[in-house]
């Protein structure tokens, strides 16, 4: 998608400037210039105009990460927890070009290969959470720096999350400290559907475009229950019922299906006819239609996640994630049925009624159904200890006698969230070609004592607990804490 737009830049700035779409006069550093072109317009051009035009983001709003500098390094004499379901001991892995290259014993590696000795050390892929508002609800938590919910109507379909993210939240770098290498941040849920969800590395930025994982899948946070029905029923207005919360998604999937369908006509008539109005609401909705935009859903319980199962298949969408889903147990059938990761806390419940029914046990129960379970956190102080809760939901399991294990555990932390984003082929398991994003442990990862050492993104060394210098700090923190207030050499 974003090749294709540059293509359109390169080649079609005239047809750019006749839909309205406004190209950069100077990029930043490490964003491509658009080049000089002529005034002929490919097809092909035409179509990704209308790829633009659909909502997806277009060349103002895409990544601008670029790894940072990194060498051939390898982690020697490690037990490798691989996240597809090995644990070698006394393993090596050997990384390069920001890739994992290869995975086993006694590697051979070039000359000039950094080698770090991790015998009595664990190593894992980077840990990844599905449910993060660090940045919208970044600390310090005040009312100015609070922007993570659009509460002016049921749906706010057009706002996009990375349009709050503060990227001086001192969060990413606690979470980066913790091994969360990848995390997914998203609009509040006050809102029957709150807005676009972006995904993020952990890595310092100055904005959130140089965070952003290139090329994820924009999500869209969609709400159950209790929540919107409370911020809008004592305005009169719907939704103030649970009944109303589903005519309220319904009225918007129609609405975005009809502007889907004028969009789709104007492009296979040949963009012959006068350009449709643009709807950045109807715009997101239908993109979700088209399978481009990942349903991730704020639901509590069972029945309410069945019904939106329901919705789905009224619209013909698909929804990737339920989220909190403590009554995910209760309906893990169709969850494994239909394809659907349920994001969950260990033991969060209790806070309101939807959260009353829950059991410690609901991530093995639905991991051992055959659905893709996944651990997520919701919170700036639980993604500090993603590892440990994880432990926690498999020891639950196994007290209740469910057949679970620590690559079980593992994988709800890694594997699966990077489905539940559309990155398994790239991160969440530690497999040849995949991205170097690795953690070396201090010990078990699933102990309470062990901690997170080293942090590699694209293979380049992020975090050293070890080392000051290699524990990024934010603007927001410089001349406000010293170094060993933050962990750091004394």
């Amino acid at each position: 998608m974003i090749g294709r737009w540059l293509r359109l830049v390169r080649r079609s700035s005239v047809l750019a400037a006749a839909v309205g779409i406004a190209l950069p006069l100077a990029p930043l550093q490490g964003t491509p210039a658009p080049q000089e072109v002529g005034s002929e317009v490919a097809s092909a051009d035409r179509q990704d105009a209308a790829d633009v035009l659909y909502g997806r983001p277009n060349g103002a709003w895409m990544s601008t990460y670029r790894p940072l500098p990194s060498r051939p390094t390898l982690i020697r004499g490690a037990t490798i927890m691989t996240g597809a379901g090995e644990e070698l001991e006394g393993a090596d892995l050997f990384m390069r070009n920001g890739r994992v290259e290869a995975i086993g014993r006694h590697l051979e590696v070039p000359a000039g290969t950094e080698v770090i000795e991790a015998r009595g050390r664990y190593v894992t892929p980077g840990i990844i959470d599905t449910h993060s508002h660090l940045g919208v609800y970044p600390s310090p938590s005040v009312s100015s720096t609070r922007d993570g919910n659009e509460a002016t109507a049921p749906n706010t379909a057009e706002v996009w999350a990375m349009h709050s993210v503060w990227p001086q939240d001192p969060g990413f770098t606690r979470a980066l400290a913790a091994g969360v290498t990848t995390l997914q941040v998203l609009p509040g849920s006050a809102n029957l559907v709150g807005g676009r969800g972006i995904t993020l590395k952990t890595v310092p930025g100055r904005t959130v475009q140089d965070m952003m994982f290139p090329g994820a899948p924009m999500a869209l946070k969609m709400a159950c229950g209790e929540n919107p029905k409370r911020v809008y029923g004592g305005k009169g207005k719907l939704p103030s019922t649970r009944m109303g919360n589903v005519a309220g998604y319904r009225e918007a999937f129609i609405e975005g299906e009809r502007y889907r369908r004028e969009w789709d006509a104007w492009v296979e008539g040949g963009m012959r006819d006068s350009l449709p109005k643009r709807d950045l609401a109807k715009e997101t909705i239908a993109e979700v239609l088209r399978g481009n935009i990942f349903v991730h859903n704020h639901c509590y319980r069972a029945d309410e996640m069945v019904g939106m199962l329901n919705l789905a298949r009224e619209f013909g969408f698909r929804i990737r994630s339920f989220h909190h889903a403590v009554e995910a147990y209760k309906v893990r059938d169709y969850l494994a049925r239909d394809s659907v990761a349920a994001s969950m806390w260990v033991d969060w419940w209790g806070f309101k009624l939807e959260a009353y029914d829950a059991v410690p046990q609901n991530i093995a129960l639905v991991s051992e159904a055959g659905a893709r379970a996944i651990l997520h956190t919701d919170s700036n102080m639980g993604i500090q200890v993603m590892n440990q809760d994880a432990a926690r939901a498999m020891y639950a399991g196994r007290a209740a006698g469910l057949d679970v294990g620590r690559e079980d555990a593992l994988r709800w932390i890694t594997a699966n969230p990077a489905w539940a984003l559309g990155l398994d082929d790239r991160i969440g398991t530690l497999e040849p070609g995949k991205n170097a994003d690795v953690v070396i442990w201090s010990g078990d990862p699933f102990s309470v004592y062990t901690r997170a050492d080293q942090v590699f993104i694209d293979g380049a060394l992020i975090y050293d607990r070890q080392v000051s210098a290699v524990q990024p700090t934010t603007d927001f923190e410089v001349g406000i804490l010293p170094s060993s207030a933050r962990g750091g050499e004394r």
